[in-house]
């Protein structure tokens, strides 16, 4: 469990005043999402689920046909997965190419095609996968238990992988596959090449903002606002809606919606001639955000975070409950 609150993060509920629901927004892809908002239910937190992120699976390309083909050849020293969703997608890959070799194999009998139980898969390189649920992907899985062994960074960010004996042996002249989505993890890749390491890397799938993130959003503020407002007439205080954002395009994606909205607010005040409506800004949240990159994100807009190393449900309830630091 790693985290650490910044200088600005702000108090959740001053003192003295009835307690009210922690308001939790998770934006987390549907898949990732559920285990995370069971666990800060459960500890009474009001949590809304609102994706940021949605993944769409990418076609398999012949180049990345062959990039499979070579890593089961051995050509690779290690296999870096970082996602369970890159895990499931390259697992099927790499079924489907042990299937077609155990076929030609038997010279294409018709028990070996109309037969789904092959062996178990033999990995020829090491496997790191970078957190629990990716290493619980591969762990179910028909792997050999005499050939390597799934590995994790004991913190699952660049600079835990970083520090890995697998990653940090890797010398000039040596390659490593990565099963990814499109973009991130550039300083785990950066770093390698600059020490001479041949990186490769599949994208399985891409990351794009939900088609109903923005209605969601503004269904969402106006009963937040309406609740508020009711509330300004009682003794009781409204903390601020804490933001759970794992990925920088899951925050782009989240700034972009929430300036967007403000701007229509204040566009369409100005056209009636009436007073501003009560809209919301960034700086009206709170954020717990994933890693230096997000933190460093986050702070040139002077918002108000807690930076944690890792996504376990415990690590971001303690981070929501930690004191004011500074």
């Amino acid at each position: 469990m790693s985290w650490s609150s910044s200088k600005s993060t702000t108090s959740t509920q001053p003192i003295g005043q009835p307690s009210l629901p922690q308001v939790i927004i998770n934006t987390r892809p549907v898949e990732r999402a559920a285990p995370l908002t069971q666990h800060l239910q459960a500890a009474g937190m009001s949590v809304i689920d609102m994706p940021m992120l949605t993944l769409e699976a990418c076609p398999t390309t012949e180049q990345d046909m062959t990039l499979m083909r070579q890593w089961l050849a051995g050509d690779y020293q290690a296999l870096v997965i970082v996602s369970p969703t890159a895990a499931a997608s390259g697992l099927a890959v790499w079924q489907k190419l042990e299937q077609e070799r155990q076929i030609q194999k038997s010279d294409g009998n018709d028990k070996a095609q109309n037969s789904p139980n092959f062996k178990h898969l033999k990995a020829p390189s090491h496997l790191i996968a970078v957190g629990e649920a990716t290493a619980a992907v591969l762990n179910d899985a028909k792997l050999d238990a005499k050939s390597y062994r799934v590995l994790q960074p004991l913190i699952a960010n660049n600079e835990g992988m970083l520090a890995m004996p697998e990653i940090e042996s890797l010398k000039a002249g040596d390659k490593m596959l990565v099963w990814r989505g499109l973009g991130g993890r550039r300083l785990l890749v950066n770093t390698l090449q600059a020490r001479g390491v041949h990186i490769d890397s599949i994208a399985w799938y891409e990351r794009k903002m939900p088609s109903d993130a923005m209605a969601r959003y503004e269904k969402w503020k106006a009963e937040f606002l309406a609740q508020k407002s009711e509330q300004q007439t009682t003794s009781g205080s409204q903390p601020k809606p804490v933001v759970i954002v794992s990925s920088g395009t899951a925050f782009e994606h989240w700034q972009a919606i929430v300036s967007a909205v403000a701007e229509q607010k204040v566009e369409s005040s100005l056209n009636m001639d009436k007073p501003a409506s009560l809209t919301l800004k960034l700086t009206d949240f709170a954020y717990v955000v994933l890693g230096e990159r997000l933190a460093n994100m986050v702070a040139e807009q002077d918002l108000s975070y807690w930076r944690v190393e890792d996504l376990a449900p415990g690590t971001i309830l303690a981070a929501i409950h930690s004191p004011i630091v500074g």
